[in-house]
């Protein structure tokens, strides 16, 4: 595929993770790594080893994920926003992120892919 793309994971429900991993593998994109928190993720985009990044809003513990969409924002990454659709309210410096409801299709993956990719 000339467009595939590697691809983070940022997602602290392992199925939900697993999930997305196969539809971006399917999708044939390459998976780029997976991460639970924000530290973990902040790490993640530190090392610089991806492309674009699908970033779930709402971490465990009620953690958000605002300093690692800031983190991406920063070194000019694109992201897609993954939300549950609770009333979350996007910051208006990432407003104009593509966001992914959940649950999850896998043409709803592709979708939103396509958005950043183009």
């Amino acid at each position: 595929m000339s467009n595939a793309r590697r691809i983070l994971i940022v997602e602290d429900e392992p199925l939900i993770a697993m999930m997305i991993e196969d539809f971006v593998e399917l999708l044939g994109h390459g998976h780029a790594g997976t991460a639970d928190c924000v530290e973990t993720a902040l790490g993640l985009v530190a090392a610089d080893e991806f492309d674009l990044c699908i970033l779930d809003v709402n971490l465990r513990g009620g953690e958000r994920s605002w300093p690692v969409a800031d983190a991406l924002a920063a070194a000019g990454k694109p992201f897609i926003l993954a939300t549950g659709g609770s009333g979350e309210t996007t910051p208006d410096a990432h407003a104009g992120a593509p966001t992914l409801s959940k649950p999850f299709t896998m043409d709803a993956v592709k979708d939103a892919l396509q958005r950043i990719i183009g």
